[in-house]
C-alpha cells in the first residue's frame, strides 16, 4: 500500500511540474500563435501597410510624369520642385519601382493656377494679408484596376504679410504648398483618403 501512494504522489509532483512548464511558456505560446495567425491574414489582404497606403499586391510600378504648367502667372522652378517632391514621396512611402513610362499606376498633373489675392482687409481698405494658392489637376490611371482612375483638382496655399513682396517670401512658401499638395495627391491615389 505504502508503494502505491509514493507512486502516486510521483505521479502527481509529475504532473505539477509539467503544468508549471506549460504556465511557463504559455504566454510565449500564445503570441506566437497571435502572430502566425495575424501575418498571413495582413499578408494575404495585401492592401494595408504601416505607412499608410493601400496598394494591391499585384501593382508594382508607378510614372509620375511632368507637371505641365499651364498658369497664367509665372513661377519657372514649380514644375520641376513639384514633380521631383512627389516622386520622392512614393520612393520613400512605397514599395513602387519607378518607370519612366506605362507603370501599373501612372500620375500625369498639370499646374492649372498660380494666383495672389488679399485675404485680410484693414479699415482703411488696405490689404493686410495675402494669399499665394498654387491649384493642380490630376489625372490618375490604374492600368490593374482601371476602377479607381479619376481625375481631380487640388488646392492649396499659404498666406504672407502685404507689406512683403512676393519674391521674397515665394520660395519659402512654395515649400509648404508643395508639401501639401504632395501629401493630399499621394492621399488620394495609394491611401485612398
Amino acid at each position: 500500500m505504502r508503494k502505491i501512494i509514493r507512486n502516486n504522489k510521483e505521479k502527481i509532483s509529475s504532473k505539477e511540474i509539467t503544468g508549471n512548464r506549460f504556465r511557463r511558456w504559455l504566454p510565449l505560446l500564445s503570441a506566437v500563435i497571435v502572430l502566425a495567425v495575424s501575418v498571413p491574414v495582413f499578408h494575404s489582404c495585401g492592401i494595408y501597410s504601416f505607412s499608410g497606403t493601400s496598394i494591391q499586391p499585384d501593382v508594382y510600378t508607378v510614372t509620375i510624369n511632368y507637371f505641365e504648367y499651364k498658369a497664367l502667372r509665372v513661377n519657372p522652378t514649380l514644375s520641376n520642385e513639384l514633380t521631383e517632391a512627389l516622386r520622392d514621396q512614393f520612393r520613400r512611402l512605397t514599395r513602387l519601382e519607378e518607370v519612366d513610362m506605362e507603370g501599373d499606376l501612372e500620375i500625369t498633373g498639370e499646374i492649372t493656377g498660380y494666383d495672389v489675392r488679399a485675404t485680410a482687409v484693414t479699415a482703411d481698405e488696405v490689404a493686410a494679408q495675402n494669399r499665394l494658392t498654387v491649384t493642380v489637376k490630376i489625372y490618375f490611371m490604374n492600368r490593374k484596376y482601371p476602377e479607381d482612375d479619376f481625375e481631380k483638382s487640388f488646392s492649396a496655399y499659404a498666406d504672407y504679410d502685404s507689406m512683403q513682396s512676393l519674391d521674397a517670401v515665394e520660395s519659402t512658401l512654395c515649400t509648404d504648398i508643395i508639401e501639401t499638395l504632395v501629401e493630399d495627391i499621394f492621399n488620394a491615389t495609394v491611401a485612398n483618403w
